[in-house]
């Protein structure tokens, strides 16, 4: 059973590496380095590792800006999927905003990874009918 615990600097490898497999294609910008230094600056006790012994086999960030909650970059290793780490993980990061206030949580869900949408509809939420939109207000770390 894996334990879930708030995310601290000696999870970091176990952390990228749990990234790495989960989000092959993913772009500098979310890089764990610099998206987990981000992180760690505010609310990091919404940064959650799943546990297994001592080694990390799933993570999720969370975060609250009074209004709304986020859920984004929760993942588990391949070879522990299936077992509902990534069920506890949500619930843990969903307790940890209700307690912070938030009576709301979005995420949203890469297109090519549309299959994740079971996993979520099995905790509750719901496909709402929006536009996703974004701005990059500064390159990230392989983007000059």
């Amino acid at each position: 059973m894996a334990r879930i615990t708030t995310y601290e600097n000696e999870h970091f490898s176990g952390v990228e590496a749990l990234w790495q497999e989960a989000f092959p294609e993913d772009t500098p910008w979310n890089d764990a380095a610099a998206a987990i230094a981000e992180k760690m600056r505010f609310q990091p006790e919404l940064m959650l590792v799943a546990l297994d012994e001592n080694r990390v086999i799933g993570s999720v960030m969370a975060g609250y800006e009074g209004h709304r909650g986020w859920i984004s970059r929760i993942a588990v290793l391949k070879s522990h999927r299936a077992l509902g780490i990534g069920q506890d993980l949500l619930r843990e990061a969903e307790r940890r905003l209700a307690a912070l206030g938030c009576i709301k949580v979005n995420l949203q869900v890469v297109e090519s990874n549309a299959a994740t949408v079971a996993f979520y509809e099995t905790s509750g939420y719901r496909v709402e009918p929006r536009i996703s939109m974004s701005k990059l207000l500064r390159r990230g770390p392989d983007h000059a």
